[in-house]
């Protein structure tokens, strides 16, 4: 079966330095792969080259057998096929929990009456069928994160990349946002990449791997390995990867 992700060879350089250094890494369709590794190691810039956000200086990625880089294509890959959850968001203030949700299917050719109830159902899905006219700040961080995850999911992506889903909640809301991603993987078939410091996603994630040296290895599966708590429990304060 054809990977969801399969990364040959990569090599992409911040600076001088290559925080990617002829990477490997295959996802297989239908799973929850974790990604941790320390601040700096390259894992935001991993998900950036697989959005399409960037482009390789080396090597190939492949999404569902298709090549990925910077193109013309590019926006619609990422409105069609990819669903992002960015570290920080990017929900817009002004706007409700309801229309950050709508703003991800213009251009798809869904009228607005569509799009509200597209936007509508994805909300109730994730608990938030009473926030829907809340707008972000508002809304508590658990909440938000929420409905970026439906803001992704608008399309019905096959590969949802989210980075740091969970690293900013308390426990509760953690592990509310844990489980949504592992239901969507086994009720909807979709891949989930996950790039988490947070070992408390790692219990619902079917691979764990760690990205170190600009390449990746396995760190095991349904539970923390040693080695990545040791990782997590010592961060070497460096910069965002």
């Amino acid at each position: 079966m054809t990977p969801a992700v399969r990364l040959s060879g990569v090599v992409k350089h911040l600076g001088r330095r290559a925080v990617l250094d002829h990477a490997d890494l295959e996802v297989a369709s239908g799973t929850l792969v974790a990604i941790s590794g320390r601040s700096g190691a390259g894992k935001s810039t991993t998900l950036h080259l697989i959005a399409s956000l960037d482009d390789v200086d080396e090597g190939k990625i492949s999404v569902f057998g298709q090549p990925v880089g910077r193109h013309e294509h590019a926006s619609r890959y990422r409105r069609e096929t990819v669903g992002i959850v960015f570290q920080l968001h990017n929900l817009i203030a002004r706007m409700t929990a309801r229309q950050n949700v709508e703003v991800a299917m213009f251009g798809t050719g869904r009228n607005r009456r569509q799009r509200v109830a597209r936007a509508e159902e994805l909300l109730a899905r994730l608990g938030l069928g009473d926030q829907i006219h809340s707008t972000p700040p508002n809304m508590s961080g658990g909440e938000r994160q929420r409905v970026a995850i439906a803001r992704a999911l608008a399309n019905g992506p096959q590969l949802l990349l989210a980075d740091e889903p969970t690293g900013n909640l308390d426990d509760r809301s953690a592990e509310l946002v844990a489980t949504l991603l592992r239901q969507i993987v086994d009720d909807d078939g979709t891949t989930v990449l996950a790039v988490s410091h947070d070992a408390r996603l790692d219990r619902y994630a079917d691979r764990l791997v760690v990205l170190e040296h600009g390449d990746f290895r396995e760190a095991g599966a349904q539970g923390p390995a040693t080695d990545l708590d040791r990782q997590r429990a010592t961060p070497d304060g460096g910069p965002p990867a």
